[in-house]
């Protein structure tokens, strides 16, 4: 017995030892095997990207949603336990869910038997789509519901989905993104359209995971390190998209689309001195979170769809004709019908107006005055022109997917029909561009949507992208009489711009009715209403601060409507809002005075806020007082009389009177300060929670309630004292 104890004892010793000199076992590391059994592995996930408007306000995010899941193993429920783990009964459970959950009961049952048909002793299951993107609401009460029901083995998962706080907003441009899972069970959120999967690879972020051990029961061991790797938050996409405009956009074409049911409608909205898109939008149209309303198109028809243009064209002939010294206002022709080799063009009217001026026709937007105008100049050079204009090729912009148009150049009759705007095709962007030269004094910019790109895990500005001026065709004298011109077709008797015609600014553009071509070719469509209603048109015409092209297709008229109705009522809606929300004075509010503004950085706040009250501003404080650290705006701005001049200081800031405030100005007083001040609604400031005079604690929120122009100013027009304490800041 000693010797067979003593042999097992040297047997075991010498197999200990062994081990511990080459930490194998049957040929395994032990060590890696230590490390399999007790090191986990957690991931931090990253969120996607956000796409925000010009301002930072948010148009598209991640948010915390749910997860469902149905545990069916019994091995999940520990013996002893008070209640199962598992679902006990999953008839009962199918059936409460299918209240939950866009799933019927029996489609959750045949999931289940599945599951355990493949695999008997499957641990769980989920339900797709339809178990996926809870929200917190439903999910508490699903909790609640099976606590009442005796309903158990329901558990939930922490999970991300794609926000759209917005809803049906700049949809196709935005686009959507979606949950979807890999081979390998992996889900990912991806861009499936638009701006959401352009920039797809920049908005993905990378998840991050953090190391640690655990015992044999999962519990995180005492004083065991952690290996921490952050996730990456994808980049933010900062738009041009000026959330306020776009709203007014929104609601507009809400309306018309009410009213007229067209078969198609798009707006856009831009700054003709920069380039930038202030709005984007076309109908139908669909919620990106639910994609409602999403038909077979999944087209941005500003970029990706060509039309052919109509009388709009129009205003580029002129500018080619104005351009080459071949544009005589006063000098007459015979209008009604022109005839060129074996095709007669006539005007809209068929009979036309006898002998009138070039001035007339182009009030009246004949035909036949491009005509005679393409005499006078010649036809290829004026083709030459719009090439200039840049039609016929992409302007470039950072969509995806953009279509170049064709200009018709083989024979005289077909460059003669593209002088109106038939024939020739083009995009409404392109359109946009060329309009920029004539409103921006012949300097053509080319249109763009992403202003940044930012890196949110270190604020690092990754693109930033600037105006860009392309080379014009036309001279700025030639713009300035250009829409002098498309002024006159607004307010002359018998121009055919009169409906769009604004209340206290002055507006040109230029009307177009182009024919539809049938989708089976051969031909247009015909008949009251089958035509594509457009304006194209600027404000205010001395100095273009907005630039708008409305486009309605086949609406629905009732008897005594007009095509031009429902272009007329999107345009004037847009305009008029969008131009007293960017503060710019209507032209019946008398001559404003501007004085540039001095440099106060350094200068005591008492001295500064005495000269500018002197100067006619309305000074407002942000800090104690003291030396002044930053202004804004900065020096060298030219401001209207009575405008809001903010000075920052160190120390507590004293809340100013917000009332009338525009919502730019309410942001520039938050970032400035650092207050936690929260805006709700779009325009101008009708309420604050905190009265002006307190002192707020940096995190203490602030809520302005603010008001759209529309409503705002019949108010205004109702108390003069209101508009007389309004502060436009100018510049």
């Amino acid at each position: 017995m000693f010797i067979f104890f003593g042999g097992l004892f040297f047997l075991l010793f010498g197999r200990l030892l062994s081990i511990q000199i080459t930490g194998q076992a049957e040929g395994r590391q032990m060590a890696a095997m230590a490390e399999a059994r007790y090191a986990k592995e957690a991931v931090l996930r990253a969120d996607r990207g956000k796409i925000v408007d010009r301002d930072g306000e948010l148009i598209a995010s991640d948010t915390l949603s749910y997860r469902l899941i149905a545990i069916l193993s019994e091995k999940a429920t520990e013996k002893g336990a008070k209640e199962p783990r598992h679902v006990v009964d999953f008839e009962k459970a199918a059936d409460l869910l299918s209240r939950y959950i866009p799933m019927e009961k029996e489609e959750m049952i045949r999931i289940q038997q599945s599951a355990l048909e493949r695999k008997p002793d499957t641990y769980q299951i989920e339900f797709g789509k339809a178990g996926r993107d809870i929200s917190y609401e439903t999910m508490e009460a699903i909790k609640k519901a099976a606590k009442e029901e005796g309903v158990t083995g329901i558990q939930f998962i922490e999970d991300k989905k794609r926000f759209y706080p917005n809803g049906d907003f700049a949809s196709y441009l935005i686009g959507f993104a979606m949950r979807e899972e890999d081979e390998n069970g992996n889900v990912k959120t991806v861009g499936k359209m638009g701006l959401e999967k352009t920039y797809n690879e920049e908005l993905t972020g990378t998840n991050g995971k953090v190391d640690y051990k655990t015992d044999r029961w999962g519990f995180v061991l005492p004083k065991t390190e952690k290996n921490i790797v952050a996730a990456k938050d994808g980049l933010t996409i900062q738009l041009t998209i000026d959330k306020a405009i776009q709203n007014f956009v929104e609601d507009a074409m809400n309306v018309v689309n009410e009213k007229y049911s067209p078969k198609k409608m798009l707006v856009i909205v831009a700054n003709p001195k920069t380039g930038e898109i202030y709005a984007m939008s076309q109908r139908p149209s669909f919620h990106p979170g639910t994609r409602e309303g999403l038909t077979e198109n999944w087209l941005n028809d500003a970029v990706e769809n060509t039309i052919e243009p109509g009388s709009t064209m129009k205003m580029f002939t002129l500018a080619a004709a104005i351009e080459e010294g071949k544009w005589d206002p006063l000098a007459e022709y015979q209008s009604g019908q022109y005839t060129i080799y074996d095709r007669v063009i006539r005007d809209v009217n068929k009979t036309g107006w006898g002998r009138i001026s070039f001035l007339e026709g182009f009030q009246l937007s004949s035909n036949v005055s491009m005509a005679y105008l393409l005499e006078r100049m010649g036809d290829r050079t004026f083709i030459e022109y719009l090439k200039g204009f840049g039609f016929g090729e992409r302007v470039g912009i950072d969509l995806p997917h953009e279509a170049p148009g064709i200009i018709l150049d083989v024979n005289p009759s077909e460059r003669l029909t593209t002088s109106y705007g038939q024939g020739s095709t083009v995009t409404p962007v392109q359109m946009i561009q060329a309009a920029t030269a004539i409103a921006n004094d012949g300097k053509m910019m080319k249109p763009y949507v992403i202003d940044k790109i930012i890196d949110p895990n270190t604020d690092e500005v990754i693109e930033d992208h600037q105006p860009e001026e392309r080379k014009s065709p036309i001279s700025a004298e030639t713009a300035k009489e250009v829409r002098k011109i498309l002024e006159s077709t607004v307010t002359s008797e018998r121009g055919t711009g009169r409906k769009f015609a604004l209340s206290g600014y002055s507006v040109g553009g230029k009307t177009g009715t182009a024919e539809i071509p049938k989708p089976s070719g051969g031909g247009y469509l015909s008949g009251d209403g089958n035509y594509l209603y457009s304006f194209l048109g600027m404000a205010p015409i001395e100095d273009p601060q907005l630039l708008t092209y409305v486009i309605v297709q086949q609406p629905k008229l009732k008897l005594g409507q007009y095509g031009s109705d429902p272009v007329a009522e999107l345009y004037t809606s847009i305009m008029e809002s969008s131009l007293k929300y960017l503060n710019i004075a209507p032209e019946n509010a008398g001559e404003v005075t501007t004085v540039t503004l001095p440099d106060f950085t350094g200068k005591d706040s008492g001295e500064a806020m005495s000269e500018l009250m002197e100067m006619g501003y309305d000074p407002v404080l942000i800090g104690e007082g003291g030396n002044i650290d930053h202004q804004y705006p900065q020096k060298g701005i030219k401001l209207n009389k009575g405008a809001v001049v903010f000075l920052e200081t160190k120390g507590d800031t004293v809340l100013p009177n917000f009332s009338g405030w525009s919502k730019k100005m309410a942001i520039s007083f938050k970032m400035l300060s650092g207050l936690d001040i929260r805006l709700n609604g779009d325009g101008f400031v009708t309420e604050q929670s905190l009265s002006a005079g307190t002192i707020v604690n940096p995190s203490e929120p602030i809520v302005l309630q603010l008001q759209v122009p529309s409503e705002r100013y019949k108010v205004m027009e109702e108390d003069e004292n209101e508009e007389e304490e309004e502060a436009i800041i100018g510049g």
